[in-house]
């Protein structure tokens, strides 16, 4: 039992680590264009991202599939600053609605790509390759996803209903204030 919350703090404190805010950048931005209306496709977009977040750890634990660290360190943000633009150029637009399928893969896919980046130290942390720790780690960033999911979507019905921002500027103010923060990380991590 006592492995059982150490694995599941550990994935929450992935997931909440200020130090490493990409985690947190990503799910803002992915999040930032819905609301309450919505949780059930958030809910699934969440847990798709976890679902690919976890199949990078079981790859790399199970040494199916190695990366690069630095082009898994440029192509995090990179995911990030593709899910803001996407915010940027379909808010107010219908578009999202039409092609939420692909949303849903690029979610998945975007999941893989971060899950990468945690993988060595999963590896250290977890060195004898056993299943249930994943699974108890997966729980946790699933766990603190959704309180991060809650507070993004909190905010977001506070500044729309008390404050009357319209959907579509909170949408981009947010998805602009996460490029401006996303920047600086992929010139840091620019590997060419």
């Amino acid at each position: 039992m006592n492995d059982f919350w150490l694995y599941l703090k550990l994935g929450m404190t992935h997931v909440l680590d200020w130090k490493a805010y990409d985690h947190l950048l990503f799910l803002i931005v992915l999040v930032a264009a819905y609301n309450f209306n919505y949780w059930k496709k958030v809910l699934i977009l969440v847990t798709l991202f976890t679902l690919g977040h976890t199949a990078s750890l079981l790859l790399a634990s199970y040494d199916i599939v190695s990366v690069s660290t630095n082009m898994v360190e440029f192509l995090i943000p990179m995911t990030i600053l593709v899910a803001a633009l996407y915010n940027l150029f379909t808010s107010g637009k219908g578009d999202r609605k039409n092609k939420l399928w692909l949303y849903y893969i690029i979610t998945v896919f975007f999941g893989l790509i971060h899950g990468f980046g945690f993988a060595s130290y999963f590896k250290m942390v977890n060195d004898d390759g056993s299943f249930l720790p994943l699974l108890e780690f997966a729980l946790g960033i699933e766990l603190a996803q959704i309180i991060v999911v809650l507070i993004v979507m909190i905010f977001g019905f506070i500044c729309q209903t008390l404050f009357r921002f319209k959907k579509r500027d909170w949408v981009l103010v947010v998805s602009s204030i996460v490029i401006g923060m996303v920047i600086p990380m992929l010139i840091k991590n620019w590997p060419f």
